[in-house]
């Protein structure tokens, strides 16, 4: 089994046509941050099929940009990640804030599973 097989290889979320009308799919690294990124910006309830899927995020919008909010919001994303994505271990989150005021910048460092490389994502988060 190679390296893009034990991260996957699925449909791009959302759903979207290449130039001659197909789907277009991810694979590897791709499909992996892809994942970490639906999990953080889905909330719990919004699927049907699997309720508790997400993060929850939501709750922290119009809160203030705090080293309190930022905290919650680093517990919240280590949490889901840890419970929803098997492909990785998460080895922090970090949780600073951007440039505009309402902006935060959730840092997750991982390591995945199948090879044990290293890598991060850094996904914005606004609270407005």
């Amino acid at each position: 089994m190679n390296r893009l097989d034990r991260l996957g290889r699925g449909f791009a979320f959302p759903w979207v046509p290449d130039r001659e009308g197909r789907l277009v799919w991810r694979s590897g690294d791709d499909k992996l941050r892809e994942a970490i990124r639906l999990i953080l910006s889905t909330e719990p309830g919004e699927r049907v099929m699997r309720p508790g899927f997400g993060c929850g995020l939501r709750r922290y919008l119009m809160q203030p940009n705090t080293t309190a909010t930022r905290a919650l919001i680093a517990r919240e994303a280590q949490l889901a990640l840890g419970r929803f994505e098997p492909r990785i271990a998460v080895q922090a989150v970090n949780v600073d804030p951007g440039e505009d005021p309402a902006l935060v910048l959730i840092r997750v460092a991982y390591v995945q599973l199948a090879d044990g490389r290293r890598d991060n994502l850094v996904y914005p988060f606004y609270l407005e």
